[in-house]
């Protein structure tokens, strides 16, 4: 069965979204794909917040990415000066 993450972000003050854009754009969604994801999704949420909605085909999947995705996480703030303010995860369990 299909799994979702949502993750809320919030870019640090003084830095330009469209530049944290671009990098989460050239390295954190190729990263998420290569770990097994099937779609990625960013919602700009205001001017300094975002929502990323991650498509896995299945738990088991995600599960086998965690260990990878907290590496990424953890660089993320360092890099693209944005931290992680939330994360909701689970089956979809009716899509029309």
């Amino acid at each position: 069965m299909r799994y979702i993450t949502i993750t809320t972000w919030e870019i640090a003050d003084g830095v330009d979204y469209n530049f944290a854009l671009r990098s989460i754009e050239e390295k954190r969604l190729p990263a998420l794909k290569s770990f097994g994801a099937t779609r990625i999704t960013v919602i700009r949420t205001s001017e300094r917040t975002s929502a990323v909605i991650t498509e896995w085909p299945d738990k088991a999947t995600r599960d086998a990415a965690e260990l990878k995705i907290d590496e990424v996480r953890r660089s993320v703030d360092r890099v693209d000066q944005t931290r992680m303010t939330g994360e909701m995860k689970g089956e979809i369990v009716a899509d029309l």
